[in-house]
């Protein structure tokens, strides 16, 4: 197909468009089984991945589905849905197009599986669901095309796991299906060109022309930033100048936290009443809506938002970014940077806002990547096999099938390529029996071999259990949120429940920029009537706190290793002056460590660069080496460079703290009673089916998920150390939460080279440390010794003398 039907050009002219060259390729492509297009942000990648599909649909109408897009956000498979629906109204093409998603109806989903629309916009868990069904083989019968959009944003994560493995079955029920990739930002093209295709066919890369480069700088801000903390209080009058001088202002932030705290203070400083909302993912849907509806009626001037506005979505006049806090990754600035003019040759807009000093030094190296196109990225590793558990589940639901044929078919999706037979009937054992501790169990034993060989569910019923609990995305903690005004008091959101479990009534916090007043929990929802005269706690929402990516710190390092910092504000210049003169700089090949006494405690200062999560362990590791080496550790706190440990006796003597072998010990010692192996294991059991978060009728609470959690993780841990899923929860300590490849990666780039400081007082690039939250005690040897030592001059304070 090398030219555009008289529909499709009459419609392109009287828009007075033309055709890009990368959407011509796609439709010149068009038979290709897996393409990835990378095009940038307005490019019309969305409208490049769709016109094959227009195409076919105008030329030769046919009925049922023929194409299913595929996106990472519910709101913006809505989006593209409005967006698709206004060329085929106008070029009078007779294409039915709907959604389907978490919020679509239930009549509505009876209705798409009786009679499937010709193009079916959805997510990877309402894919999952749809395989899952015994007619999914005459619901997908007429499928021609997939289209994934944000692909890049997918394939980071367990979602884009299960797509990938919900595309493997598509295929065995359409053998010529043809895969459709789109992304702005991609750091390894051919990664996910691997992960596209059915393996080990090949496929192709198409790229766009990348446009002009972005307008983007550091935001003027006549005060300097803090030493700490990342709330930017210091820049709001700067920010809302910018929002006066611009048409619509996305402001991002890193977590959901801190955008309600500076859309709070936003508001406060606002004296102009201009109108400005709050967007993130913890927010009630109908409140998201609302503020997608006034931007995109240009009714607003600037939204506060976090990720939850990262991808894909075209809302408004949306002519600026700025980026609060240091973005940690360069391909989320990039993918943020995006956001602003999202029209095709047109430059984006964007300031980054230093959020503390230090972060100053990141957003700078930042700003540096994004001009060289240096995306970085972490390698994914294998398909993980919690959710692959997942899928034999769903593919029993569908009905009978032979082991042998599956194994085949996950192996044909990238993720799993490389998945050996062994652990394949690991997984499906565990589903078929709970694995050997829990085989006795009635409820654990899910599937049985027919004598025709087929394995089938062992009870037809448990398909309805196994539907309600599709999906990776892990919510287990999170309490609604509603107005205290009636039983139907109007939702506002959702809060962790740990946060909940910490309020007494009274209690204020805020949520969607509203300062409300915690009245009490009914029916596991968290009551609240609005309270705006106090001042509010920080509320706890679900989501993750972004660590700065490898390739950032290694430009970092880098950056601190020049002999002078002339593209450096006056006050982090003469602060990093200042510690080379007192100390030195950290450098990449060799690992700093310092070593000073302050306010009666003994520091020792760790540079490694490793990340906030590496870092935390590496406080959690060493923090207990320096306990067995008798220097009476009590405390450390860590940030994405650092780790400082304080206690009572100083550290002199490096050697050997840092051997691989070592630290390996030191952190399986210490995952093995840790309260977090037990989180681990808890997601990866409800992803693996082992726990049920939902049931009919009913949902438990996080903590009643937990206490059922707690004692298989217990059982396992006596009984059956090397179950399946204790495996599994090793693996994604170490490859998540914990981070030990940072550290090995940071090991192996020092090799041995330290070099320890004993100096007199604590040094300028330390000193911010001693003013960050999240300080973490230490329960031994140090804190009895304080406790005997103060014991002892109460006593003599007494008159008392020892005996």
């Amino acid at each position: 197909m090398t030219g555009l039907p008289d529909f499709l050009a009459d419609w392109f002219i009287s828009r007075g468009w033309s055709i890009h060259p990368h959407q011509q390729a796609m439709l010149d492509r068009a038979d290709d089984p897996a393409l990835l297009l990378i095009a940038p942000t307005g490019g019309g990648k969305t409208l490049a991945g769709f016109l094959p599909t227009l195409c076919e649909l105008g030329v030769n109408p046919s009925a049922g589905l023929h194409t299913l897009y595929i996106s990472p956000l519910k709101a913006l498979a809505a989006d593209i849905k409005r967006n698709l629906l206004m060329p085929v109204t106008e070029m009078g093409l007779d294409i039915r197009i709907e959604d389907r998603t978490g919020d679509t109806s239930y009549t509505q989903k009876r209705r798409q599986r009786a009679d499937p629309p010709h193009i079916l916009l959805t997510t990877p868990e309402s894919l999952a669901l749809m395989t899952s069904y015994e007619d999914a083989p005459r619901i997908f019968a007429g499928l021609k095309r997939v289209v994934i959009d944000e692909v890049h944003a997918l394939a980071e994560s367990k979602r884009g796991d299960q797509l990938f493995l919900a595309l493997s079955r598509l295929q065995a029920l359409c053998p010529g299906l043809r895969r459709v990739g789109l992304s702005a930002t991609v750091e390894d093209p051919a990664a996910i060109a691997r992960l596209m295709a059915r393996h080990p066919d090949p496929c192709a890369i198409l790229h766009a022309d990348p446009g002009p480069e972005p307008d983007i700088a550091m935001l003027d801000v006549p005060d300097p930033p803090p030493w700490a903390g990342g709330g930017a209080a210091h820049a709001i009058p700067a920010v809302l100048d910018e929002v006066r001088r611009h048409k619509t202002t996305l402001i991002f932030h890193n977590t959901r936290a801190q955008a309600e705290i500076f859309f709070h203070n936003l508001w406060l400083a606002n004296e102009d009443a201009l109108p400005i909302g709050i967007h993130h993912g913890s927010l009630d849907r109908v409140q998201r809506e609302r503020v997608e509806s006034a931007m995109q009626r240009g009714a607003l001037r600037a939204v506060v938002c976090t990720g939850s506005l990262d991808l894909g979505l075209d809302w408004g006049d949306v002519d600026l970014v700025i980026q609060i806090g240091a973005p940690k990754n360069v391909k989320r600035l990039v993918q943020r940077i995006g956001r602003a003019n999202h029209r095709y040759n047109a430059p984006s807009k964007a300031r980054l806002v230093p959020a503390n000093r230090f972060e100053v030094v990141e957003c700078r190296a930042a700003l540096e990547a994004v001009r060289e196109r240096d995306l970085d990225g972490e390698p994914r590793g294998p398909g993980p096999l919690d959710v692959l558990c997942q899928h034999v589940l769903i593919t029993a639901c569908a009905g009978p099938f032979d082991a042998d044929a599956l194994y085949a078919e996950v192996t044909a999706a990238g993720p799993y390529a490389a998945l050996s037979r062994a652990d394949f009937d690991d997984c499906l054992d565990f589903c078929a029996t709970g694995g050997y501790a829990l085989r006795a169990y009635d409820q654990w034993q899910r599937l049985k071999q027919r004598p025709d060989g087929l394995w089938q569910l062992r009870d037809p019923r448990a398909a309805r259990l196994i539907r309600m609990n599709i999906g990776t995305i892990q919510d287990t903690d999170l309490l609604k949120v509603r107005l205290h005004k009636s039983r139907g008091g109007a939702p506002l959101g959702e809060v962790e429940e740990g946060f909940a479990a910490s309020l007494t009534k009274g209690d204020t916090f805020l949520i969607g920029g509203q300062i409300v007043r915690y009245e009490g929990l009914r029916e596991m929802i968290v009551e609240v009537s609005r309270d705006a005269a106090r001042k509010p706690k920080i509320a706890v929402f679900g989501g993750t706190k972004f660590a700065t990516s490898t390739q950032l710190s290694q430009r970092i390092l880098a950056m601190l290793g020049q002999d002078d910092w002339p593209d450096l504000p006056d006050h982090t210049r003469d602060w990093l002056r200042l510690q080379r003169e007192v100390s030195r700089m950290p450098r990449a090949e060799r690992l700093l460590i310092e070593s000073f006494p302050h306010e009666g405690r003994e520091h020792a200062c760790i540079y490694g660069f490793a990340g906030r999560n590496a870092q935390q362990t590496l406080g959690l590791i060493l923090s207990k080496r320096m306990e067995e080496m008798g220097l009476d550790p009590l405390g450390f706190v860590s940030t994405d460079y650092a780790t400082l440990i304080w206690g009572l006796e100083p550290l002199t003597d490096a050697s050997g703290l840092f051997e691989i072998g070592a630290l390996r010990a030191g952190l399986d010692r210490w995952l093995a009673g840790n309260a977090m192996m037990k989180r681990t294991f808890r997601a990866s059991a409800t992803i693996a089916g082992l726990i049920n978060r939902n049931s009919p009728g009913s949902r438990k609470s996080g903590r009643q998920a937990t206490m059922s959690s707690d004692i298989l993780y217990d059982t396992l841990a006596k009984y059956d150390p090397d179950h399946l899923l204790m495996r599994i929860t090793r693996t994604e300590a170490m490859r998540g939460l914990v981070d030990f490849q940072r550290i090995e990666e940071m090991a192996a780039r020092i090799d041995g080279r330290i070099d320890l400081l004993r100096l007199k007082r604590v040094t300028p690039l330390a000193a911010p440390l001693f003013l960050e939250a999240g300080r973490v005690p230490i329960r031994a040897s140090g804190e009895e010794r304080l406790l005997a030592e103060e014991t002892a001059r109460l006593m003599e304070t007494a008159g008392l003398t020892p005996l």
